[in-house]
């Protein structure tokens, strides 16, 4: 009896034991997963960079770190998101340069009117000394920064005409990005600048509540604000990136590899990213070109003088501002 007993009690846990082992054999191990937020719809370069990275990440660690995004402000506005990165309740984000400037003020550096002509060459000052220090300012808030990426060159879209001097645009309402290096351009040429979401500026300039907007290819295309606004002023005014961030707190819960890991995967993403926006403004453009008036501003910056001297006064003494407009210039000239 005992012994039966006793068999009986090791057969029990034997086959516990066996089950329990089999449970951890079969459970595949939980992959670690990260949280990106972004502003943009999913058709946007910035979108599909971020789709880039998840893929490059998910195949690097074979499937043991995932990348889960949340496009179209689905976390909320970027200053949201940066608050959530800040505490570490949001993982990463790709941010505006605009917003990003709020958080470190030197940002506003990338937005100097006519400093480059192509998103080609906004690229190539990403790893100068200046452009570099920027992204290590932000550590100190709280964010560790890995590099930019581009958005197009900005544009002038009209409802009712072509823009041939500064003048043709003084109390016009134009819909801009909401930051100040924008907002301190347009209201220097006497421009009614009106932050109205993206989303709206359909039927604003449908209904002519909107004269113009400030705007790049792939939001004009990806919008189809062609169909209400016939009139493309090229101006290539400024360049529009973004940062690619990531929570301090989330990178100190990571080992070196898995850090490494992501940094790649990164590197590789923003890398991409760039050459398919430089390759999408060249298609952008051939697509309006047949639908719409396409004008030149051969004499852009010149006729915007008055709203890159209001830049300069405003933002212009910054020493990292002034160290990023003198080694972009240096840059470019040397080609």
């Amino acid at each position: 009896m005992i012994i039966t007993s006793h068999v009986s009690c090791r057969h029990t846990l034997s086959i516990t034991l066996l089950s329990a082992t089999l449970l951890v054999v079969s459970t595949p191990l939980m992959a670690k997963e990260l949280r990106l937020g972004l502003i943009t719809p999913p058709q946007h370069i910035w979108t599909q960079t971020a789709e880039r990275f998840a893929d490059e990440v998910a195949e690097r660690s074979d499937g043991e770190m995932a990348v889960a995004l949340f496009p179209s402000g689905q976390m909320g506005d970027e200053s949201a998101m940066f608050s959530q990165m800040e505490t570490g309740l949001l993982d990463m984000g790709i941010m505006t340069a605009a917003l990003t400037s709020q958080r470190e003020p030197s940002v506003v550096g990338w937005f100097t009117p006519f400093l480059f002509n192509s998103v080609a060459q906004a690229a190539e000052v990403a790893d100068t000394d200046a452009a570099q220090q920027m992204l290590k300012n932000l550590e100190d808030k709280g964010l560790h920064a890995f590099g930019y990426t581009f958005a197009g060159m900005r544009h002038i879209l009209m409802r009712d005409a072509q823009i041939e001097s500064a003048a043709d645009v003084a109390g016009k309402n134009m819909r801009i990005i909401p930051f100040s290096a924008m907002n301190a351009w347009w209201r220097a040429v006497d421009a009614r600048p009106m932050p109205i979401s993206l989303p709206d500026v359909y039927q604003g300039l449908q209904n002519g509540m909107l004269d113009g907007v400030d705007i790049d290819l792939d939001a004009l295309v990806g919008s189809g604000f062609y169909e209400v606004a016939e009139y493309l002023t090229l101006t290539n005014h400024m360049a529009f990136p973004a940062v690619s961030v990531m929570s301090q707190a989330t990178r100190a819960s990571l080992s070196n590899e898995e850090r490494q890991l992501i940094d790649a995967a990164m590197e590789d993403a923003l890398a991409w990213g760039i050459e398919a926006q430089i390759e999408a403004e060249e298609r952008n453009l051939t697509m309006l070109e047949d639908r719409i008036n396409v004008y030149t501003l051969e004499s852009a910056e010149d006729a915007f003088s008055t709203a890159n001297q209001a830049f300069a006064e405003r933002f212009g003494e910054h020493s990292l501002v002034q160290a990023f407009q003198q080694q972009s210039t240096e840059l470019l000239n040397a080609e």
